[in-house]
């Protein structure tokens, strides 16, 4: 069974994230290297008011991960970002990604309105959608949810 934490100090040697390193590099993506380089170098923490990075474990071993944060992309604080959503694959196709984002939407009021997200990949705009989030066509983002209309 998964267990999902939102976590305050991110990647050291007591929050292991090589094995989820190790899977998203091997589909060429960056996310969870990204999330570890930009906190370790301070650029983002998650740690601003109403901003969470979020875990997911399957015993001891990280599987999956989600962060969001204010929107870089834009000079308004009512909006957020949904960041580095990465589940291991063998992990899949059980509801963790959508528990994530959840996890992460359930965080964003009062201080954020509506969260942006960029996406290139047909699944995963699809998984977005499903989701409640629908497509836009704005800088810097793919897909956009208004969290006033949510519930």
């Amino acid at each position: 069974m998964e267990q999902i934490k939102i976590v305050r100090v991110l990647p050291t040697e007591s929050l292991d994230l090589a094995p989820l390193q190790a899977a998203a590099r091997s589909e060429d993506y960056a996310f969870v290297d990204r999330a570890q380089l930009d906190w370790s170098s301070g650029e983002n923490r998650f740690d601003d008011p109403g901003e969470g990075f979020f875990v997911a474990y399957r015993g001891a071993t990280i599987v999956g991960m989600c962060g969001l944060n204010s929107d870089p992309y834009l000079d308004d604080p009512a909006v957020g970002r949904l960041r580095h959503l990465y589940v291991a694959p063998e992990h899949r196709r059980i509801g963790l990604g959508r528990q994530l984002v959840e996890c992460c939407l359930d965080l964003a009021p009062p201080r954020f309105d509506r969260v942006r997200l960029r996406t290139f990949e047909t699944p995963a705009s699809l998984f977005y959608e499903m989701i409640g989030f629908r497509l836009v066509d704005e800088p810097d983002a793919t897909h956009s949810i208004d969290l006033a209309h949510c519930g």
